[in-house]
């Protein structure tokens, strides 16, 4: 199993008038990217991908605490990228791919300037390439025909 067979997508936030709530989006993708900018959060999320884990066992490679491990499981139960079900002691974690997709799409939006600076980029490689195949091309000099023995 893998993130796309298990994807649960949040519902979009909408205001009591019936608008975006904008700001609480922001909010939420800035949440989303804080617990993305720690590498222990998001190899607790790969750990996850397809399946729901005990904390023992998400904290097992890594060379900190438990609870330490926790606080990590924390932050990312707050930017809505696991949950979290308690059962007495035993907290089981999964993961919810929903905020990852708003924030896939956030980046999205950018990938166009990208996609022009390649564009920019193969125009001035082909010109390169031209430039290099009329220098080493010898001009106005006639190809000498092979002798027959």
């Amino acid at each position: 199993m893998n993130i796309a067979s298990t994807l649960r997508i949040s519902p979009q936030s909408v205001a009591a008038d019936g608008s975006d709530a904008e700001g609480a989006d922001e909010a939420r993708l800035d949440l989303v990217f804080q617990a993305l900018s720690d590498p222990i959060r998001r190899s607790i999320l790969q750990q996850l991908d397809g399946q729901a884990l005990l904390v023992s066992e998400l904290a097992a490679p890594f060379d900190i605490s438990l609870q330490g491990v926790s606080r990590h499981i924390q932050v990312l139960v707050r930017a809505g990228l696991v949950q979290q079900e308690r059962s007495g002691r035993i907290s089981r974690c999964s993961l919810d791919v929903g905020p990852l997709l708003d924030a896939a799409l956030w980046l999205n939006r950018y990938t166009k300037y990208w996609q022009e600076q390649f564009d920019v980029l193969s125009a001035t490689l082909a010109q390169i390439d031209e430039r290099r195949a009329a220098e080493t091309t010898p001009s106005n000099k006639r190809a000498r025909p092979a002798r027959r023995k």
